[in-house]
């Protein structure tokens, strides 16, 4: 399964970053897309996701600061970060799958991710 996060980078506290996901079409359409962070020296943790129909969950660490928003056409799925922290510092992940593979991170792949680095 191809999964290509992009739009990471180094940026101030209490600034944005916009990080995007493309995946394939017959994954976008079946899968509940979810983004993950994971922290240096701590396990990967599920930050936000979003159901085909639109529907969204959030972390609590990170709800009313983070957007998760999908483009069907496009197959992508968005997370627009505002007011970051610099506990978000991490490499960021997307994957889809079923509520049950989201939680459990169960997964047969992963992509490459891209790394937000948050500076004081």
């Amino acid at each position: 399964v191809q999964l290509v996060e992009s739009g990471g980078g180094l940026v101030q506290s209490g600034g944005s970053l916009r990080l995007s996901c493309k995946t394939s079409p017959v994954m976008f359409s079946i899968a509940i897309m979810g983004w993950y962070r994971q922290a240096p020296g701590k396990q990967r943790e599920l930050v936000a996701a979003i159901s085909r129909f639109g529907s969204t969950n959030y972390a609590d660490s990170v709800k009313g600061r983070f957007t998760i928003s999908r483009d069907n056409a496009k197959s992508t799925v968005y997370l627009q970060m505002n007011s970051l922290k610099l506990e978000d510092t991490g490499v960021y992940y997307c994957n889809g799958g079923s509520d049950e593979a989201l939680r459990r991170m169960a997964f047969d792949s992963w992509g490459q991710g891209t790394q937000v680095t948050v500076s004081s």
